[in-house]
């Protein structure tokens, strides 16, 4: 590994491309510790790190948040408001035909869906931070007046926008995908902290430590296997005459991996989830919106078997977007490509389809597994433990699918990768 980390270090072009991520990361932490003006920050933190609210919404939060809630920082939001805009436009354009046929055009139709992502942001954006302003006043933390209103909504507001324009700019000269890595450094910034408080003796038995770790471990292991698995489907090529040339044809094959959507699903499920519940927070003197907070809290029954079938469905939901049987099928036959035993075209696109199918069940009901038992070993033992099942998921599979990205950058300089 290090050997394969003083190669892309080599690389002038790789080596930039490390440099700026590393740049971007470390504004993006200093962001999470700047506190918007005129607020007691210690207030807020008591407030949130209050045995009730830690466990609530407002302690996830906090976490995909990199701690920077506590602090009210300019980046307080977080990544989430670009999340959950991200998923209200992909349902969108499966939805209605005129979207479908803008994301079919091409670099500009994806430039307009982007456009579109960016504003529903805004408006996203400014809602939570006008519902958070207005939460923490009524606990009495935040003493408002009309401008001091409008300065941290425009504050948290400009943070969010900024975020965004950070992970596009490392999606696109950095290695991997930004707003995935902005989660991932918001996540492991509390793991040194939450390792310290884990491996106190005082607080927890070496049994329930040494249990934890092996559990761990597995888990780690599983969610790598998984994440690399595929199911290679053989395809053959026939001779074809192509003006004087006559190709020689061939065999190949066609991978399809068992989670094909990544970590995705699991980030969309999350998000889909804070939202309502964050919404019902800021309504705190209303029953049903206190209830019902209450009722999908993090850790909970109801969410954890929530988070369980919308990671399922995100997951079917994904892998559809990213891989179309009848696109596929269609490729295979205008390049003279077959399945053995299967007919060119709409066969083709049925039996890939069905596989697919097939395979991606084990995979979502895999993340969704991992997202929700070890929240329930957790509750189980009574163990205070910074990782949940969500967070391995993301981090983990965040870093496979960086280092795949370098690895393919190494790869086509003729160095080997971290993938052995």
């Amino acid at each position: 590994m290090f050997g394969s980390l003083a190669n892309a270090w080599k690389i002038p072009e790789l080596r930039k491309k490390l440099i700026f991520t590393a740049a971007m990361i470390v504004i993006y932490r200093f962001g999470a510790h700047v506190p918007v003006p005129g607020i007691d920050v210690n207030a807020i933190n008591q407030f949130i790190n209050n045995t009730a609210n830690q466990q609530s919404i407002l302690g996830f939060l906090n976490l995909f948040s990199g701690g920077a809630l506590t602090r009210f920082a300019v980046f307080a939001l977080g990544i989430m408001p670009y999340i959950t805009a991200s998923i209200i436009l992909q349902l969108l354009t499966m939805a209605f035909p005129s979207l479908k046929e803008l994301a079919r055009e091409g670099e500009h139709g994806q430039q307009k869906i982007t456009q579109y992502t960016r504003y529903l942001t805004v408006a996203l954006a400014v809602a939570q931070s006008v519902g958070f302003t207005v939460l923490f006043a009524q606990q009495g933390i935040i003493q408002l007046t009309p401008l001091k209103f409008y300065e941290i909504v425009i504050t948290l507001t400009a943070g969010t926008i900024l975020l965004m324009w950070i992970g596009e700019l490392m999606t696109q000269h950095g290695i991997g995908n930004g707003i995935s890595l902005l989660i991932f450094a918001s996540i492991v910034s509390g793991l040194i902290p939450g390792l310290y408080r884990f491996l106190n003796p005082a607080t927890t038995s070496v049994f329930t430590i040494v249990v934890m770790l092996g559990i761990g471990a597995v888990v780690i292991a599983g969610i790598v296997l998984v994440q690399e698995g595929q199911r290679r489907i053989n395809i053959q090529y026939a001779k074809r005459q192509i003006g004087r040339r006559m190709t020689t044809g061939g065999s190949t094959y066609l991978p399809l991996s068992i989670n094909m959507a990544g970590v995705i699903p699991v980030i969309f499920a999350s998000s889909v989830l804070m939202f309502a519940p964050t919404i019902a927070r800021f309504f705190p003197n209303y029953g049903a919106a206190s209830w019902f907070a209450n009722w999908l809290r993090p850790s909970g029954p109801a969410f954890l078997i929530t988070e369980a079938i919308f990671i399922i469905g995100f997951t079917y939901f994904y892998t559809a977007v990213q891989f179309d049987p009848v696109e596929r099928a269609s490729d295979l036959k205008k390049y003279g490509g077959f399945i053995p035993g299967i007919r060119p075209g709409r066969p083709t696109a049925v039996y890939l389809d069905r596989v697919l199918t097939r395979l991606t069940l084990p995979g979502a009901i895999f993340l969704a597994a991992i997202a929700v038992l070890p929240s329930i070993l957790i509750s189980g033992l009574g163990i205070t433990f910074y990782f949940g099942g969500t967070s391995i998921l993301i981090v983990v599979g965040v870093a496979l699918q960086t280092m795949q990205q370098m690895e393919s950058q190494l790869l086509m300089r003729h160095y080997e990768g971290f993938l052995k």
